[in-house]
């Protein structure tokens, strides 16, 4: 498999499933500002997954497929602190396998641990995250399992932006990204299901393309 952001055959299910419950918000004319001071017109809180038990056993069912489909060497699985934990521990009970937790920091106590739980030194791990947008967590949890001798197989997430700057990032870790739906997606089921106009579409899809330069 190619180091590239793969999307699943589960894309505009998930999309529209995440525009429903409002963990995907769409505001072109109001956009948002991020920590990182982009400028947004959608906001992503996959976080609400959790609330519903549906939807966050369809998440579950469709990493599950991702990884059989596209990772053939998956023995562990670790979840990004915090928002990854929860649907790496669903994907992990459903595959039999062992499971852990990268924390954004090394613990400041104790035995300062990064990585929480057991993984093996040399095993094959997929690595989950819950939203991807420049990939710097998910980025950071690759290099701190690489650093305690674990292989990182694969990673997965519901959600991308897609930037530009992110499919570079996965490119130069050498790292697949799967991801259940993605940003192109959400914007035609958007359109389709009446949360966008269609004159809003082409300002979303610019800022896919620029997010720095992004401007309502």
């Amino acid at each position: 498999m190619n180091s590239t952001i793969i999307r699943s055959s589960y894309a505009q299910e998930i999309a529209l499933a995440l525009l429903q419950i409002g963990a995907i918000t769409l505001s072109p004319k109001a956009p948002y500002t991020w920590a990182s001071g982009i400028v947004s017109p959608m906001y992503c809180d996959n976080r609400l997954t959790l609330s519903y038990p549906y939807l966050r056993q369809l998440i579950a069912d469709a990493f599950v497929d991702s990884i059989q489909t596209y990772s053939a060497q998956v023995e562990a699985i670790a979840g990004t602190a915090t928002a990854g934990i929860a649907h790496a521990a669903f994907v992990a009970d459903r595959m039999g396998l062992p499971m852990a937790y990268v924390r954004s920091s090394a613990k400041g106590h104790g035995k300062q641990n990064l990585v929480e739980g057991r993984l093996l030194q040399n095993q094959h791990v997929a690595v989950v995250e819950d939203t991807v947008s420049t990939g710097g967590s998910v980025l950071a949890a690759i290099t701190g399992l690489r650093e305690e001798g674990v292989k990182v197989a694969v990673a997965l997430s519901i959600f991308t932006y897609g930037f530009a700057e992110t499919y570079q990032a996965f490119q130069d870790v050498q790292v697949p990204l799967i991801t259940l739906t993605d940003f192109e997606t959400l914007v035609q089921v958007a359109a389709n299901n009446d949360y966008l106009q269609q004159e809003e579409v082409d300002s979303i899809l610019a800022f896919q393309k620029d997010p720095r330069s992004f401007r309502v």
